[in-house]
């Protein structure tokens, strides 16, 4: 690993809400909002940013938490402004907090960890033994 971001440091990435990224299940749209599953895919992209200064050529991130609290709607046209903020590194883990944001509203606020391994290891887990 390399550039270890420090505790408090922060990275904002900014998206405009799509039609794809409403509330929906096989094909049915339930409500026209920004979906809690495109938000959490969204909060961890916005962490992922430290990772992508971080790692090394043989190096990849994984997932290892996520929670959100969905406090409030957000509707497709909007810009949010996910902000990503160090709160731990451990060795090869980080931890962030995440606040989504649109204008002034609070849309959500959670929390993201994600590992760093060896890419050769990380492909080792990911083999599906029969």
């Amino acid at each position: 690993m390399k550039n270890l971001p420090q505790i408090g440091d922060v990275r904002i990435y900014k998206k405009r809400i799509e039609e794809a990224d409403v509330a929906a299940f096989n094909g049915e749209v339930l409500h026209t909002v920004y979906s809690t599953f495109a938000m959490a895919r969204d909060m961890e992209w916005s962490s992922r940013l430290f990772f992508l200064e971080m790692k090394e050529h043989d190096e990849e991130g994984v997932g290892t938490h996520l929670s959100i609290d969905h406090l409030a709607p957000a509707f497709v046209g909007e810009e949010l402004v996910i902000l990503a903020k160090v709160i731990s590194l451990t060795g090869n883990e980080l931890i962030c907090d995440i606040e989504v944001k649109v204008g002034e509203r609070v849309v959500a606020k959670g929390k993201t960890g994600q590992r760093m391994l060896k890419k050769d290891r990380l492909n080792k887990l990911f083999i599906k033994n029969n």
